[in-house]
């Protein structure tokens, strides 16, 4: 088994920047001749860089233009094998050609190959996941058992029965199929996983390797695929050669500086889907250099929390767009982070605006004015807001 999926993973940074480019004229061809609310307005490629002159796209657009123009709101979708269902609800097509979703990729990293049989505990309906991951196995060579969900007693018979040799599904479902077989005496021979969909925490990790198996994780999403994933290295998350990841901060499309916490935002390169610049509602940071596996692609921590942090503060909404107009109402501040909290039974409301010099009342005229709400004022030192990605803390308890 080569060490890598193919040669892109190691192409110089000249390379891929140069084939991103080209991949990204295209899908921008593609979904401007849609001629309908998806068309978009934006300056001609020449760098990436270009790519934040385009707006972004959000889930709540996209369901409304689905309502308006069933299933796929207009998008330049070819004729999909599959059509699926998310919340919201969101439909999303489905291919079946070879890694469609680019999963793939994923679970060669993995260690899963053509000797593998990979039990799949994805679910397989309305949602995509459990395609999703079949049709990464395919690409890989795997046989797949498609176990779905639940059933526990007959997934450990059928993975002792056929020799189950890898787990695709969330990270916590893997323990509870080990823990029954080892309750009913039955040895498995599962020693690779390959997870998503929840978190993978450590402790968690360590346990499956204790117990000989080798568990990474992938960030995919139902209208995506996969977007980064885990090596053997275990050091932050690759993001796919399929697409072009932006981390900018909550509430705008402005990418930060790197290292900084944000919003994930995703351009897939797939020709049957053009999505331009979508919004995960998810929070990431790039991390600097490369992974020591050898994949030269950028790296993302992971997930880091949710972007959407909408606030009911005093019976009015507060949401993050509306603490970036403010910051970008007064050159002087480079952030500001809004503090729900309770005082007795009303709700309260403190700011706090890093700024390299301004005045505390300016401020609270200009909060009242941008989030429709008036709040104490806290002035604090550039750098000394965390970098966390939040810019509403709501911190009130309910209990």
């Amino acid at each position: 088994m080569s060490k890598y999926f193919d040669a892109l993973e190691t192409r110089s940074q000249d390379e891929r920047a140069s084939a991103l480019i080209d991949g990204l004229r295209a899908q921008i061809a593609r979904a401007r001749a849609a001629k309908n609310a998806c068309q978009l307005d934006g300056p001609e490629i020449a760098s990436l860089s270009d790519l934040a002159k385009y707006p972004v796209l959000r889930k709540s657009e996209l369901s409304k233009w689905q309502k308006e123009n069933p299933p796929f709101g207009g998008f330049a979708v070819k004729k999909p094998a599959h059509i699926f269902q998310s919340p919201g609800p969101i439909y999303e097509p489905g291919g079946v050609s070879h890694d469609w979703w680019r999963m793939g990729r994923f679970l060669h990293a993995c260690g899963i190959g053509k000797d593998d049989i990979v039990q799949n505990c994805f679910g397989y309906h309305l949602t995509p996941a459990g395609m999703i991951f079949e049709n990464g196995a395919q690409a890989v060579g795997a046989s797949v058992l498609p176990a779905g969900v639940g059933q526990t007693e007959l997934q450990v018979r059928a993975a002792a029965d056929i020799g189950t040799t890898a787990y695709a599904g969330t990270p916590d479902y893997l323990k509870i199929i080990l823990d029954r077989a080892d309750a009913d005496g039955v040895k498995l021979k599962i020693t690779k996983a390959a997870v998503g969909g929840g978190a993978l925490f450590p402790s968690l990790r360590q346990e499956y390797a204790d117990r000989g198996v080798t568990c990474l994780q992938s960030y995919a999403t139902a209208d995506l695929g996969n977007i980064a994933y885990e090596s053997e290295a275990m050091e932050g998350m690759i993001v796919d050669e399929g697409v072009i990841v932006e981390i900018v901060r909550p509430g705008t499309g402005d990418p930060v500086a790197d290292g900084e916490v944000g919003e994930v935002v995703v351009t897939t390169l797939n020709p049957d889907y053009p999505l331009i610049r979508f919004a995960t509602g998810d929070l990431s940071a790039v991390m600097p250099g490369a992974s020591p596996c050898g994949r030269t692609n950028m790296r993302i921590k992971g997930w880091m929390g949710r972007a959407d942090q909408t606030a009911k503060i005093k019976g009015m909404f507060v949401r993050p767009e509306q603490v970036a107009d403010f910051v970008a109402k007064h050159a002087e501040v480079s952030k500001a982070r809004v503090i729900a909290t309770r005082e007795g039974e009303m709700d309260a409301m403190t700011v706090k605006v890093e700024s390299s010099g301004g005045d505390a009342d300016a401020y609270a005229r200009s909060v009242a004015e941008t989030l429709k709400l008036k709040g104490r004022i806290e002035l604090v030192a550039p750098g000394s807001l965390p970098n966390d990605g939040i810019v509403i803390d709501d911190q009130r308890v309910y209990d």
